[in-house]
């Protein structure tokens, strides 16, 4: 069993900040990519940031310079820390994380449960 648990989103004023996490845990070998989706209503569902397990990061051109994505290999753990946040980035957060599960030599993706992040303005 794999599961992806997400933690830290809330309701924040324009220009706050906010931390999400995303804590991978079960039968892994293995996480390669690790990335953050986000899904407003009525929206499809869009990557905002990634970053592979040597620290290589991409991010969607409306975040940057605001948030900014890292992880924990120790801890099966990647973080989004969301700077100067705006009405617009509100969104329900997913975190996926591409895993080598242990006993296998395939890759698949796996998705967190979702944590909403709701700016204010």
């Amino acid at each position: 069993q794999v599961q992806l648990v997400e933690s830290g989103g809330g309701l924040v004023q324009a220009g706050g900040s906010l931390t999400l996490s995303c804590a991978a845990s079960g039968s892994i070998f293995s996480i390669n990519t690790m990335d953050w989706y986000r899904q407003a209503p009525g929206k499809q569902r869009n990557m905002v940031a990634s970053i592979t397990r040597d620290g290589s990061t991409n991010y969607v051109d409306a975040v940057k310079g605001r948030f900014t994505i890292s992880r924990d290999n120790t801890k099966n753990t990647v973080y989004l820390q969301m700077n100067s946040l705006k009405p617009e980035d509100t969104a329900a957060y997913y975190c996926r994380a591409k895993i080598q599960r242990g006993g296998w030599d395939r890759w698949n993706y796996y998705w967190g449960q979702g944590t909403q992040v709701t700016v204010s303005s």
